[in-house]
């Protein structure tokens, strides 16, 4: 067992965040993630595809935003504990937290912040049949990783939302051709980046291939040759292609978090506003994982609700301690 300030649970990128807040206020910090490397769905799922809603970044990648962040809280050493996840947590009722790994870590805290995303996420698969073996050699994908696997490449790209988008923009630069294909012309996606991907179609950058939806796949040995797609109407059209990328959206599931007796809505841990605080004394969560009336699922309120939560904890951890907040501005970062 060992003690700390705060336990912060995930990695992600406003979990990053929360150190740099509870840093600034001289409180401790141990972060625990169940992946082998910090950034969560940024480092995970793309760390090439441009985030464009970070303050003073036009863009930024996501594994670029994590390694700033990492910059970023490096003065302030966290002790982190990755590759495992947290099973058990326990209120002690004097102040102190509790919180039990999958790899036998104990963790004693005054405060727990958790910013563990939508908890364990994995993709949405389309119910193609023999997915399975084009999934084993990459012809099929549900994430990028590494932008110039693609180029040279013919890339169907299935899906309404921001990440299909985003990579059809970011794609169609690099790769041989771009199909899109979509079951109706509306999008999920933001309303300049729908404009950007129409514009594109019209000079012929990106193939739309609208109405359609996932019929079949097509190759050998695991080798993708085709996409095969279809209207509502049982019209089918062949997409020769080397890879596809489908874009459905990630199932997500809480884990042993729903058993820690948190307030949930629909799969998500219910705060208070001003403070991220649960129902449990000490807990707070923060992030796509936390849920109040007017939450904006955005990487820059998560960071918002880190500093909140940090300014709520500092109580805890120093109690009688009058916090005189100052700017970062005047109070300034010794960097490592």
């Amino acid at each position: 067992m060992h003690e700390t300030d705060v336990a912060i649970i995930g990695a992600g990128p406003v979990g990053l965040f929360a150190v740099f807040e509870c840093g600034m206020l001289k409180m401790r910090c141990t972060v625990i993630d169940a992946l082998d490397a910090i950034g969560g769905q940024c480092t995970a799922l793309y760390p090439e595809k441009p985030i464009y809603d970070i303050p003073a970044h036009p863009a930024i990648a996501g594994g670029d935003l994590i390694a700033a962040l990492d910059r970023q809280i490096a003065p302030f050493a966290p002790r982190l504990l990755l590759g495992q996840r947290v099973e058990r947590m326990t209120d002690l009722g004097d102040g102190w937290i509790v919180i039990a790994t999958s790899a036998g870590e104990t963790v004693r805290a005054k405060a727990v912040i958790i910013a563990a995303g939508a908890g364990a996420f994995g993709p949405n698969r389309p119910p193609l049949p023999g997915i399975e073996a084009f999934e084993a050699t990459s012809g099929v994908r549900y994430f990028v990783n590494k932008r110039e696997d693609f180029r040279g490449k013919s890339v169907v790209i299935a899906g309404g939302g921001d990440s299909a988008v985003d990579w059809a923009l970011s794609l169609k630069d690099i790769a041989a051709k771009v199909m899109f294909v979509h079951r109706r012309p509306k999008f999920r996606a933001a309303p300049e980046t729908v404009a950007q991907l129409e514009a594109a179609a019209e000079r012929g950058e990106v193939e739309m291939v609208v109405p359609y939806q996932l019929h079949g796949l097509a190759g050998d040995d695991g080798v993708l040759r085709a996409v095969e797609v279809a209207t509502l109407k049982g019209e089918i059209r062949t997409l020769p292609a080397d890879h596809l990328l489908a874009f459905f959206g990630l199932s997500m599931e809480l884990g042993p978090i729903a058993e820690w007796g948190l307030g949930l809505t629909h799969n998500h841990v219910t705060v208070t506003p001003a403070t991220c605080e649960t129902n449990i004394p000490g807990v707070f969560a923060i992030g796509d994982i936390a849920t109040y009336p007017g939450k904006l699922k955005l990487i820059l309120q998560g960071f918002s609700e880190a500093a909140m939560a940090a300014h709520a904890i500092h109580p805890r951890v120093f109690p009688g301690e009058a916090l005189h907040f100052e700017y970062s501005t005047s109070k300034g970062v010794k960097t490592a």
